[in-house]
C-alpha cells in the first residue's frame, strides 16, 4: 500500500497562489497516472500526469495551475496561482501503480487524505 500525505492547503483571497505537496510514503514505484482531483475521492480530474510524462489539465485550470513531480521520491506537486473562488474544493491526490508493481498487491488505486482550499473573494 502506499500511503499519500498532502499539505499545503489553505485559505487565500482570489489572484492569491497556494502550492500543494503530496508526498508518498514509498520513495519508488511504478504508476500508470499520478494525479490531483478535487471536491470527493474519483471526483474531478484537476491535473494528470501519465506514464509517458504527458499531462492533462482542466479546462478550467489550463493557465493557472501546473503540476509537476520529484522524479527522485514521486512526490507530486500542483502550483495553483491566480486563485478563483470556484477553485474552493477540497483536493486529493492519487497514484495508479502498474500492474505488477510489488505495491500493487494492497491495490493500484490510491489517494490522499483530502486537503482543503479556500479561495475568498
Amino acid at each position: 500500500q502506499v500511503q499519500l500525505t498532502e499539505s499545503g492547503g489553505g485559505v487565500v483571497q482570489a489572484g492569491g497562489s497556494l502550492r500543494l505537496s503530496c508526498k508518498p510514503s514509498e520513495s519508488t514505484f511504478s504508476f500508470t497516472s499520478i494525479g490531483w482531483y478535487r471536491n470527493y475521492i474519483g471526483g474531478p480530474l484537476v491535473a494528470r500526469i501519465d506514464s509517458d510524462g504527458s499531462t492533462t489539465y482542466a479546462t478550467s485550470v489550463k493557465g493557472r495551475f501546473t503540476m509537476s513531480r520529484d522524479t527522485a521520491d514521486n512526490t507530486m506537486y500542483l502550483q495553483m496561482n491566480n486563485l478563483k473562488p470556484e477553485d474552493t474544493a477540497v483536493y486529493y491526490c492519487n497514484v495508479q501503480l502498474k500492474p505488477g508493481d510489488a505495491l500493487g498487491q494492497y491495490g493500484l488505486d490510491h489517494w490522499g487524505q483530502g486537503i482543503q482550499v479556500t479561495v475568498s473573494s
